[in-house]
């Protein structure tokens, strides 16, 4: 295993959570339920793998790694996939029922029973690529015109994949938070709806929709588990797959759920700025990170009043161990299964590699030999050039 993980350098806080309801009021059961019913019966809907990481757990040290591979959702290439397509939806069902003044069915959109008035509801938003990704290919599911908004450094290979979903992509100088702020003003200009996976003063329904949709992905995980994790690592971003991950796991472990450790990029840790100082902290992005997805400076509020209930560990980490980790899974080192994963979601396990390196590290997670660690794989490769970059060698793109 390449020396890096042995000289990267973490940064850790550790937070005593909120006492609260939000794992249970922010999502609900419900929320949960009304996604997996609809969601598991869209065409090509079936479970991602768990995989078992042992070789690399026993190697490092840990009794159990298990890692949710998200790369074959629905051929969209990561989890976004739930989300985006789900909210998308949810949106389209409030308005027609609104347009038309009865109640409208998932089904009966699905379905195309209003395809013609699908095809005069513009939605947008903005995007890293993923959740753009998942969105076109929503509105193409159901005849919506979409709209995406990407910031400069997000690659034209993801910025291709909307395109070829019949999205209409609007590329901007700035980075991921501008995209928001010009998708927000010109949805309000031009009679659109905003779909995004972040929440904001007065903007909360789709971004609740998204979260919910995730569900599905950490309810497959948990029924292909035998005993709950002691530690789930969940990549930061906005926070909404971090939120939603931990709200199911609250709601279906209980008191047996497993401690939530939040992991961020150093060059975007808004999560774990909002930690130190207690409430929703926006950062500067000054430097892109490799992991595209993860290039977030503000939270969503939403998803930090779950965040600040439960979790407990917010961790930032280097990019230099990004590719090591994308070549480690992909080549298979430690005999396990060979998985091709993107940048983002190798974020959780370059973490704990590389805290389990780190005796002070690991011992503050309260990692051990008895730990079980379950990983959030949340894409495949979403970007064939860079992962091919990535395995020649390359370690920063």
């Amino acid at each position: 295993m390449t020396d890096a993980f042995a000289t990267a350098h973490l940064n850790h806080i550790a937070v005593t959570p909120a006492s609260g309801d939000a794992a249970q009021r922010v999502l609900s059961k419900l929320d949960f339920a009304d996604s997996w019913a609809e969601i598991t019966q869209w065409e090509g809907y079936e479970p991602t793998p768990l995989v078992s990481l042992s070789g690399l757990a026993a190697q490092i040290g840990v009794a159990r790694i298990d890692y949710k591979h998200e790369g074959p959702r629905f051929g969209l290439g990561s989890f976004k996939a739930l989300g985006g397509a789900y909210a998308a939806m949810r949106v389209l069902q409030r308005e027609l029922a609104n347009q038309l003044g009865h109640a409208v069915t998932l089904e009966d959109i699905r379905k195309g029973v209003y395809a013609e008035a699908c095809h005069h509801i513009t939605l947008s938003s903005a995007t890293d690529g993923n959740h753009g990704r998942s969105l076109a290919w929503g509105c193409q599911r159901v005849g919506a015109p979409c709209k995406i908004y990407i910031h400069a450094e997000v690659s034209e290979g993801r910025a291709q994949a909307m395109r070829d979903l019949g999205a209409d992509v609007v590329r901007i100088d700035g980075d991921y938070d501008d995209s928001v702020n010009l998708a927000k003003s010109e949805a309000a200009d031009n009679g659109w709806f905003v779909v995004s996976d972040t929440s904001w003063e007065g903007y909360s329904e789709p971004p609740r929709d998204v979260m919910a949709g995730y569900g599905v992905m950490t309810r497959e995980a948990c029924e292909a588990l035998d005993q709950a994790p002691t530690h789930v690592f969940l990549q930061g971003g906005v926070g909404g797959l971090a939120a939603s991950v931990a709200a199911f796991l609250r709601q279906y472990w209980g008191d047996k759920a497993p401690r939530v450790v939040i992991v961020e990029p150093d060059l975007a840790a808004c999560l774990f700025e909002s930690a130190r100082k207690g409430v929703p902290t926006a950062v500067q992005i000054d430097e892109e990170t490799i992991m595209a997805g993860l290039s977030c400076g503000e939270p969503s509020e939403m998803a930090w009043e779950i965040l600040r209930e439960e979790a407990s560990d917010f961790v930032t980490m280097p990019d230099s161990i990004v590719a090591p980790t994308v070549r480690l899974l992909a080549n298979g080192e430690s005999g396990d299964a060979k998985v091709d994963a993107g940048e983002s979601a190798v974020a959780g396990l370059a973490t704990l590699i590389a805290a389990m390196r780190d005796v002070h590290m690991a011992r503050a997670l309260g990692l051990d030999k008895s730990s079980r660690v379950l990983l959030i794989g949340s894409e495949g490769v979403t970007d064939p050039a860079i992962f091919e970059a990535i395995m020649s060698g390359a370690d920063h793109i």
